[in-house]
């Protein structure tokens, strides 16, 4: 053969059906080399949200996810440092790792608020949280979190969806796609957004991204109507929308057969029959007005500053109880991101969310729910131990921190009373016991019967997973 024809093309085409490939094939196969053979599926696959086993016994049935999104200052609230109390207005004597380079101050900005300890456990807690110090002994607190993605919206997707990336299912998609609902009549996986407004990154932080549709979350708006459209017009109510419904599931059974494997048809007409059973459950969920007195009050809807919050929180507890199996309650924009006037607005944030938080627990352990039911309170990072906006003092803030934050957990298998992991002696970063996003996940997962190298979803030709190959474990020194 003339060498210009000596192409890869011609090697290929000369050698695919040889002696010498099929000798290949046959060595790779006794050698336990040789890729297993893609199977065709033999029919479509179908998703629905009827419930699931478990891979294996759980402690929870479902979460609720108090995210602050901004970053509450652990420092400030968790993790006291008596260091930066020394060395206030000092220079710091390390390197710090500053997210905004313009605004940034070297000088140390020790805590104004004072710490205790709470509880049989004595867990130390700052003077603004005082409701949560009455339920220390029921919380593990967490004061190692790390992400190490020093912003906002990379830091959210790494709590969210296990990358720092865009368009992945978030945590509640999955705990649905594994686990399926207790419930056909309401949404499995709901998200209650702030009346002023939706958090940062919109519907990001409720995605069900590349798994299909039925696994996505369900805004649930903060007045009312809670949910769009629920209602009927008054001439189709009763017999006449029973009719039209039956007539259009006729249609779309018609319609699918012909679109086999379409999992967004699938969750589209899903969602047109669960709407037709929310029309009566959802009203009753959503609808607090029977709650008695004493829960009003114990959640802090009585009080203007609690109201909203509690109100949600509440229907949170609603909805767990009624078989949802992931609630999130989001506040609005990233109101906890505190780059300046902290001394103002933190001991705002945690007035309007300490006193409906902590009865959210105590709701849920006088009903029987708390042990079956993941509570969790946290933002996406913290802050540095050294003042941002050095214009004053009740001008400053503090920066980014992602390398050593805190979060808490309650319920659904984690100890209580309980203080994990922990930072340098200036809240910088997380020196012992580290728990990475992805450590928080397997661990997740492990409480709700589901072990995360199983639980994958095959994209194309790949098997995905909330965890994706990294060096996660289970952190059983949490749990009870």
């Amino acid at each position: 053969m003339r060498p210009h024809f000596c192409s890869r093309r011609h090697f290929i085409r000369a050698n695919s059906f040889g002696l010498g490939s099929l000798a290949l094939a046959t060595l790779l196969r006794d050698d336990g080399l040789l890729g297993a053979p893609v199977k065709p599926a033999i029919a479509p696959e179908r998703f629905d949200l009827l419930p699931k086993p478990p891979h294996f016994a759980p402690k929870a049935k479902a979460m609720i996810s108090l995210f602050m999104i901004g970053g509450p200052s652990q420092m400030d609230l968790f993790d006291p440092k008596p260091m930066l109390t020394k060395y206030d207005g000092q220079k710091f004597p390390g390197d710090i790792r500053y997210d905004n380079a313009a605004e940034a101050s070297s000088k140390v900005l020790g805590s104004p608020w004072k710490f205790s300890p709470h509880g049989q456990c004595g867990i130390e807690l700052s003077e603004l949280l005082p409701h949560l110090g009455g339920i220390a002994d029921e919380i593990t607190l967490i004061r190692s979190m790390h992400t190490g993605v020093n912003n906002h919206g990379q830091s959210m997707f790494a709590l969210h969806n296990g990358r720092i990336t865009a368009g992945h299912p978030t945590l509640g998609s999955w705990l649905t796609y594994g686990l399926g609902s207790e419930t056909q009549n309401l949404p499995a996986y709901v998200a209650l957004t702030h009346p002023s407004g939706m958090p940062l990154l919109h519907g990001d932080n409720w995605t069900s991204g590349w798994l299909p549709s039925i696994f996505q979350g369900t805004h649930v708006r903060p007045t009312e109507p809670r949910i769009l459209n629920l209602d009927p017009p008054a001439h189709l109510a009763g017999e006449a929308q029973r009719r039209q419904l039956e007539l259009l599931r006729s249609i779309n059974e018609t319609h699918l057969a012909e679109h086999p494997g379409e999992s967004d048809l699938e969750a589209r007409i899903a969602s047109y029959a669960l709407a037709a059973k929310m029309q009566t459950a959802a009203k009753e969920a959503f609808d607090i007005s029977n709650e008695p007195a004493h829960i009003n009050k114990l959640y802090g809807i009585d009080k203007d500053v609690t109201r909203d919050y509690g109100t949600r929180c509440l229907i949170a507890r609603r909805m767990v109880e009624r078989g949802v199996r992931f609630v999130q309650v989001l506040n609005v924009g990233q109101s906890w991101d505190h780059h300046g006037s902290i001394l103002g607005e933190l001991p705002r944030r945690c007035a309007e969310v300490d006193q409906p938080c902590a009865a959210l627990i105590t709701d849920l352990k006088q009903r029987g729910l708390l042990d079956s039911t993941v509570v969790h309170w946290g933002g996406e990072m913290g802050r540095l131990p050294v003042l941002q906006n050095d214009i004053g003092r009740d001008k400053c803030g503090r920066d980014h921190n992602t390398y050593g934050f805190s979060t808490w957990m309650a319920g659904g298998g984690f100890r209580g009373g309980y203080v994990h992991g922990e930072t340098d002696e200036w809240g910088h970063e997380a020196v012992k016991d580290v728990v990475n996003h992805y450590d928080w996940h397997a661990t997740l997962l492990h409480l709700f019967g589901l072990d995360w190298k199983r639980l994958t979803y095959k994209r194309a030709t790949t098997e995905l997973s909330l965890v994706n190959g990294q060096p996660a474990r289970v952190v059983k020194e949490m749990l009870a």
